[in-house]
């Protein structure tokens, strides 16, 4: 009898936790690639020194009255990787690090919450600033052993069956994982009934009529994913136009409501380059697309849940290093991203081989503030004035690797020295095993008010929209 009475009080228990609030129809899943707590500081503070004020300029984030943080470690590791820290957010289970949608072994599927809010009526929508192919938006509709089977990924589309997919391209369109060519990817899907369109004007020009949908670059080159928003012109495709797209499509002619998972997946990029300046261009890109999910939730505010997390934090990354005194402003003065300014130094040893110092003194100047906005010592000049000898001098063309770059070595010497300028540093040019942070708004919000595992995340999910998960 005591066992019951104990069974009884758990089951009134949960069900007046979940009678409290009413069930979301619309749910938001925002995800910041890399985006650790640190990130979203860094972002408010810098904001707020660039007006000449000491302290935070609040975020969109501020406005989310309830707040958690949560674990990211992996099944087979205390560092998590995109694969295991996307399928832990998807489907609710850790499984080690490669892996997507599965168990450790690779062979048994997991159910996302994405399939679970399918099953229940509600439109679903996978999207990302990266190839829809990667790791964390592959994790919600996907069942692979690696994270690099980027074609036999992208088939799971079909079988999804969701209603829309968005982001850059796909990274290995007509080959299989053992290098096997294979029939066009994008033939693939148009055949099993999903409609193509190209560009950050394609979503309008087709006149969407409610088709399922698959909206991707219409850039040939950027298939591995959309310009850092530090470089982007207006003719670029951004997250925010792919957000905006996904909620005209999501709600067209539809009652029931919907699920929407957005990756601001960038903001690791560049937090793997350690180049704080565009990694506060991609926190800042990521909160235009938390602000229009928050317009949305304001027309909606008793159907809408909107529960912002990270995958992972990348970069361990640190404001202040040494100093009371914190200067990330000077960071406004970069130009481009690492990666662009990389080219640059490319184009300038192309067109003009035997370059002199004061050539690319200016071009550094030019593009980072060095010299011409910020005071460099000259122990930083006698490491630029090195690096350029070998390069343009000796024709000894170093380079400085990452996870998704490999940039000329004067770019990252000089980002790293406005980093420390700035007063940022960075422990690594990996992921790290820091807390992430949650940020939630709206019906069933009062479930991420605490630390958490992220496994617990999309359970509080389900939870809130009485999902089948």
């Amino acid at each position: 009898m005591k066992q019951k009475s104990i069974v009884a009080i758990l089951f009134i228990y949960f069900a007046c936790v979940t009678s409290s609030f009413a069930q979301p129809k619309y749910i938001f899943y925002l995800i910041g690639d890399g985006m650790g707590l640190n990130h979203v500081n860094l972002t408010e503070i810098f904001e707020a020194e660039t007006k000449n004020k000491v302290g935070y300029q609040n975020s969109i984030l501020t406005k989310f009255p309830h707040v958690g943080f949560a674990s990211t470690n992996s099944l087979s590791h205390g560092v998590t990787d995109s694969g295991a820290g996307g399928t832990a957010l998807a489907v609710g289970k850790k499984t080690r690090n490669g892996n997507i949608g599965t168990d450790s072994t690779g062979t048994i599927p997991y159910k996302s919450i994405a399939f679970a809010a399918k099953e229940k009526g509600l439109k679903v929508g996978i999207t990302t600033s990266v190839s829809i192919d990667h790791a964390t938006p592959a994790s919600f509709y996907a069942h692979q052993p690696s994270r690099s089977n980027y074609y036999e990924i992208a088939t799971e589309i079909l079988k999804s069956n969701f209603d829309f997919f968005a982001g850059a391209g796909f990274l290995k369109p007509t080959t299989t994982f053992d290098k096997k060519e294979v029939e066009d990817i994008h033939a693939v899907i148009e055949k099993g009934g999903y409609k193509i369109i190209r560009g950050k004007n394609g979503f309008d020009a087709n006149k969407f009529k409610g088709q399922k949908t698959v909206w991707i670059n219409d850039q040939p080159t950027q298939f591995e994913s959309l310009k850092y928003a530090i470089d982007q012109e207006p003719t670029d495709m951004a997250l925010a136009d792919i957000t905006k797209g996904a909620i005209a499509a999501l709600t067209k002619d539809n009652k029931k409501g919907f699920f929407l998972m957005v990756e601001g997946g960038k903001i690791d990029w560049s937090s793997h380059s350690n180049d704080a300046a565009t990694t506060i261009r991609e926190v800042q890109d990521f909160h235009k697309t938390i602000q229009l999910a928050y317009e949305f939730y304001q027309k909606h505010p008793k159907e809408t849940l909107i529960v912002v997390t990270a995958d992972h934090e990348t970069g361990g990354l640190a404001i202040g290093n040494g100093s009371s005194k914190l200067n990330t402003q000077a960071l406004a003065y970069q130009k481009v991203s690492q990666g662009t300014f990389s080219s640059l130094v490319g184009n300038l040893r192309k067109d003009k081989p035997n370059a002199t110092w004061d050539d690319v003194k200016n071009l550094i100047a030019e593009n980072t503030g060095l010299w011409s906005k910020v005071k460099i010592t000259e122990a930083d000049e006698k490491v630029l004035r090195e690096a350029y000898e070998k390069s343009f001098i000796n024709h000894e063309n170093e380079t400085s690797k990452s996870l998704y770059a490999n940039d000329d070595k004067i770019a990252s010497l000089s980002i790293n020295i406005l980093n420390r300028i700035a007063s940022v540093g960075w422990a690594s040019s990996n992921h790290s095993a820091a807390y992430v942070p949650i940020y939630a708004i709206g019906e069933g919000a009062t479930l991420f008010n605490h630390k958490m595992d992220n496994t617990d995340i999309p359970k509080k999910i389900a939870q809130a929209a009485q999902l089948n998960f």
